[in-house]
């Protein structure tokens, strides 16, 4: 059946199957060498309690085989020799019976035995292995990963090879940390420097358009000076807000998403008429926990991208609590065509579409990804897939 995964072997199963494995096989070569030794040695040598007597009707000076059986019967010549080889016989397949049979149990319950301390030793050794391994599946898998890269891997023991792999995952995990807060800090940084020359030049545009002898030629070129500023201005804040949001969220307080939603519908209200587009919202109660001014601007940029990137269409926003007690909210809106495969590209930085790649495009190239860093840092998740007939539906799941 498709979709199953197979069960996976552990590395303890495995490191417990070649110890029984390799006991058995030994004690096989060991049965098999023991069995090759007593054959020959058994068939090397044979009864001693037999001898050669005279006897008065062969004639003086001839000897022959004389036996006398358990039940008292006297055997001689032939029928002697006949018995004596029937008794060697019998004895060499009750020996060899006997050490395959109990030479076997005795193999069987000592592999068993061997095989149930090999699994003790293997889940002894391999101890230190979880633990690395679930160190590093909790910086892996938590909403914040940028704060748990503080977490290191204390492992105390023997000094081995575990415990170079886990010396090694450290000094990785170490230099992770260092880079991220160092982009982190060159980010913020960097906008925050820009935001000052920004301002000084759009005020110095604002003054040159709003002066009396200023040409139309000025006034238009202001104009185009100005929209090209504000964009830059649209990018700084969206660099410092994914900044950010990429911070675990400490100070968490009861958000209604309801009411995130009426307010965000009411803030786009003059965008959506200017761009002909209509926006509806069905806002039932939504509870989460978090930062009220992160969500907002998650609802505000997932409905601004339905706006900025659409055509006379419409955008249907809904807030409501799943069956599983989680809150969600889910973006719909009309536009072009997406495909399935570019979607994943979205929410990477400065990722657009193939046909709405330029530098005069409205947004910044951060909605999304200020989106999915949003919902991460409150132990979120975000799904997205085209919409029947063009446009998107993303939908952003939150925790209670």
């Amino acid at each position: 059946m498709t979709g199953l995964r197979p069960r996976r072997v552990t590395l303890r199963t495995r490191l417990t199957l070649i110890y029984g494995g390799l006991f058995l096989v030994a004690g096989l070569v060991l049965l098999g060498v023991t069995y090759a030794l007593f054959n020959q040695q058994l068939t090397g040598t044979g009864p001693k309690i037999v001898s050669k007597t005279p006897l008065p009707e062969l004639g003086p000076g001839r000897k022959h085989l004389v036996v006398m059986t358990g039940n008292g019967d006297v055997l001689y010549g032939t029928g002697a020799e006949q018995w004596m080889r029937d008794q060697q016989e019998q004895l060499h397949d009750a020996a060899t019976t006997s050490l395959f049979t109990q030479g076997g149990i005795a193999l069987l319950v000592v592999g068993g035995l061997a095989a149930g301390f090999g699994w003790l030793v293997a889940g002894r050794v391999l101890v230190p292995l979880h633990q690395v391994t679930n160190t590093a599946r909790r910086i892996a898998t938590a909403p914040a990963a940028d704060r748990n890269l503080h977490e290191r891997i204390a492992l105390h023991g023997p000094d081995d090879e575990v415990k170079d792999l886990a010396g090694a995952f450290n000094t990785m995990v170490e230099r992770l940390d260092r880079s991220f807060d160092g982009q982190r800090r060159f980010v913020a940084n960097a906008s925050h420097e820009l935001r000052t020359p920004l301002t000084v030049s759009r005020s110095l545009v604002e003054v040159a358009m709003h002066r009396k002898t200023a040409s139309p030629d000025v006034k238009q070129l202001g104009e185009t000076l100005l929209e090209i500023n504000a964009r830059h201005e649209r990018l700084i804040n969206g660099l410092l807000l994914l900044a950010g949001s990429e911070n675990e969220i400490l100070d968490r307080r009861p958000v209604d998403l309801a009411d995130v939603v009426t307010h965000v519908v009411a803030q786009t209200a003059a965008e959506a008429e200017r761009a002909g587009i209509e926006v509806r919202a069905d806002a039932a109660e939504a509870m989460t926990t978090g930062d009220a001014v992160f969500l907002e601007r998650l609802v505000q940029n997932l409905v601004e991208n339905g706006i900025r990137h659409n055509t006379g269409g419409w955008v249907h926003v809904v807030s409501r609590t799943r069956a599983d007690g989680r809150a969600e909210v889910e973006v719909r809106n009309t536009g072009a065509v997406v495909p399935q495969y570019e979607i994943p590209a979205l929410f990477e930085p400065f990722r657009r579409l193939a046909t709405d790649r330029l530098a005069t495009a409205k947004g910044a190239g951060l909605g999304l990804s200020i989106v999915r860093s949003v919902a991460k840092a409150h132990g979120g998740e975000v799904t997205a897939h085209p919409r029947d007939g063009g446009g998107l539906v993303v939908s952003v799941v939150l925790p209670q």
